[in-house]
């Protein structure tokens, strides 16, 4: 059941502190717990937040130059966040979430309207994206914001698993 939330009382807020990167990682379980079950088994689940979405995968990330970011409400109340990592020429949203209450207010427009403008802020001309091929809500969106798909993957990432991946690149 969705939450109502004041769009204009939002903010994003940068996570830089090794507590910030603990109550990432921890939002990122409870995310993915709540919406992955419908398209990825359990055991893959456990093994991807341990790979990408743990505090230890998550802190090496920070060392090599990812942005992570939460969006709040105005008591500080944690709706959602997203990771960003500039590169060459464009910029890598490496993740993007926000708890199923919090869906379907246009929060993630928020969210990406911030991650276009950082890229601007960057000089970069470009967003991309990695989306799994079946997560068709996410795909619409995106769509809907600009991105067009470039590229399929399917990348094995160990233990038995792969993400069949659609790229998404949005031309700033």
């Amino acid at each position: 059941m969705s939450k109502a939330i004041n769009k204009d009382k939002v903010q994003i807020k940068q996570a830089t502190s090794s507590e910030d990167i603990q109550t990432l990682a921890k939002t990122a379980e409870d995310i993915w717990n709540e919406y992955f079950p419908f398209l990825l088994e359990e055991g893959q689940i456990s093994y991807m937040l341990d790979k990408f979405l743990s505090t230890k995968a998550l802190t090496e990330q920070k060392e090599e130059g990812y942005e992570f970011y939460f969006l709040v409400d105005e008591t500080g109340n944690i709706l959602g966040f997203f990771v960003i990592h500039p590169e060459d020429n464009k910029l890598f949203l490496s993740k993007i979430y926000l708890y199923d209450t919090y869906r379907n207010q246009q929060l993630a427009t928020i969210m990406m309207d911030y991650i276009f403008n950082r890229a601007k802020e960057l000089g970069l001309d470009k967003v991309y994206l990695t989306v799994n091929k079946y997560n068709l809500q996410p795909i619409s969106v995106y769509k809907h914001l600009g991105f067009k798909t470039i590229d399929s993957v399917v990348t094995d990432i160990g233990n038995g698993y792969v993400m069949d991946d659609y790229i998404m690149q949005k031309q700033l």
